[in-house]
């Protein structure tokens, strides 16, 4: 059994756990812990080393740090370093705690009862395991936060007395991913959006702005659908565009998550409705044996329930301290990783972007940032994402193919979709917010002003239904501004050779473009 003092061997390596570092340097804080004691989980993005020479720096996934930094070789040295230079990851954290056993923690706490970092580390382990420490409550020491908010993205949390410690982490035992603060998403947080998007709304005449947002809606409905390689009717577009323009309204709990199955699938004969009963995978199968490959196993449906009621709580609770699109991030990334049903996951998880941001009023009224059209432009930097984290848990899962050819897992896992590394996923979303609010309302709205100067103007010409002049719009837009020979020919055989000039003027002056 471990205690306090036991050593955490840790040697200079070129390799740690098939990462290679930049020097042969010595794993410390989380690597360190998770190399001595055989934990089984994600490794962080960053590990930490420490190094021959002089010079904190940053390489291939390793920050190097200096010989001064070189913490004590004891379960309380590396965690203290883990918790100063490191942040939380509570993956580790959980499993560091399974494996060191409470007397190890207890006997920390006892050796230093007035550290802000034993105490934080004594929260976590309560937090964490849910038991109880046989310890007397801390009447001594200040009151430490038990997130650094200049590490991570943190709320404002309540006290707890027991331990001197005010708890701000975002979330819930059941469910907490956590954010670093870095300068990406620091810079987002200061353009303010929300406002920029008021700005841009308010510039707009209201009948101009509901037909932006109603093009927007079914645009994000249609990318929901290419995103998952799909090509909707447009009865279904459009359905689904309905929903995603209520989003927000409905509080989030488990009929609310079925009934978007439900709205999602629309013919439930083939697609089982509900919580997945049996393991899942995303990937492919091996077209000979049938084999799966996958590149993601999702949660265990026994672990469905927990991490459901995980992810409404956070809804509910501390999603509301945190930034709209940071709340977004955690909640739909999270509920994606979980891969609750069987089918229809894709398209949920991209609603519970637009259900934060709209409950939350990020979002101009009746106006639906185009989210998921952002997501297809970006489709692969959307996978990287996805698989990034992905491809750190597989190795983690145990599983063995079924007569169905599904997978069956074999281990516990539940902790690695209640707690990893949202910070990724947060910087991408932030990407396609920003991109929605200062790229394609800006130019939806500026599209339409020049469709109704075109539309004007030639109704001010000639007398023509707004069916042809929306038809003509658009077989200009599509030849630069000139009308085919085979338009000139077809469709519109009735223009005179000066109409047509004079048309394709009109067009170009709406376009903002000099007449020749």
């Amino acid at each position: 059994m471990m205690s306090d003092t036991s050593n955490i061997i840790s040697k200079p390596v070129t390799v740690f756990h098939e990462r290679r570092l930049p020097e042969r340097a010595e794993p410390v804080g989380y690597a360190a812990l998770i190399g001595s004691l055989g934990l089984a989980v994600p490794l962080p993005r960053r590990l930490c080393a420490i190094g021959a020479h002089h010079k904190v720096y940053e390489k291939t996934g390793w920050r190097i740090y200096t010989p001064r930094h070189r913490p004590e070789p004891t379960l309380n040295g590396h965690l203290t370093f883990a918790l100063k230079y490191e942040g939380l990851d509570l993956a580790v954290l959980k499993r560091v705690f399974e494996a060191a056993a409470g007397q190890a923690v207890e006997a920390l706490v006892r050796a230093r009862p007035t550290g802000s970092y034993a105490r934080r580390i004594w929260f976590l382990y309560e937090w964490l395991t849910g038991s109880r420490l046989d310890l007397p409550d801390a009447d001594k020491g200040t009151y430490a936060l038990v997130v650094d908010p200049k590490q991570q993205w943190a709320v404002a949390g309540k006290t707890s007395s027991r331990h001197r410690v005010k708890n701000n982490l975002p979330g819930t035992p059941a469910f907490c991913p956590m954010i670093e603060r870095t300068k990406t998403l620091d810079d987002f947080v200061g353009m303010n959006l929300a406002a920029r998007a008021r700005q841009v709304v308010a510039d707009v005449p209201k009948d101009l702005v509901a037909r932006a947002a109603a093009f927007l809606l079914i645009k994000d409905s249609r990318a929901s659908y290419a995103i998952e390689g799909e090509r909707a009717p447009q009865s279904r577009i459009q359905r689904w565009g309905r929903v995603i323009g209520q989003a927000g309204m409905q509080p989030l709990d488990e009929d609310e998550f079925l009934r978007l199955q439900r709205m999602v699938i629309g013919d439930g004969r083939f697609v089982r409705i509900g919580w997945r009963e049996e393991d899942g995978f995303v990937g492919e199968h091996d077209r000979e044996t049938r084999m799966p490959l996958p590149v993601h196993i999702s949660a265990g449906p026994g672990d469905l329930k927990g991490l459901i009621e995980g992810l409404i709580d956070f809804d509910k609770g501390t999603a509301r301290e945190l930034h709209p699109v940071l709340a977004a991030a955690v909640l739909a990334f999270g509920f994606v990783y979980i891969h609750p049903f069987v089918d229809g996951n894709g398209r949920i998880h991209r609603y519970l972007i637009h259900h934060v941001l709209a409950q939350r009023g990020f979002n101009p009224p009746g106006v639906v940032f185009p989210v998921s059209a952002a997501i297809l432009e970006h489709v692969d930097d959307y996978r990287h994402v996805l698989e990034n984290y992905s491809a750190r848990l597989l190795p983690l899962i145990q599983w063995r193919p079924t007569p169905e050819n599904n997978v069956e897992v074999l281990n516990d896992t539940i902790d690695f979709y209640r707690y990893f590394d949202a910070t990724a996923h947060a910087e991408f979303l932030f990407s396609c917010v920003a991109q929605t609010i200062e790229i394609d309302l800006p130019n939806e709205t500026d599209f339409l002003r020049r469709y109704d100067l075109f539309k004007k103007r030639v109704e001010e010409m000639i007398d023509m239904p707004g069916g042809t002049i929306d038809l003509l719009f658009r077989f200009l837009r599509q030849n630069n501004g000139k009308l085919s020979g085979r338009a000139r020919k077809k469709e519109f055989a009735a223009f005179t050779d000066e109409e047509a000039e004079q048309i394709e003027g009109i067009y170009r002056q709406a376009q903002g473009q000099t007449v020749g």
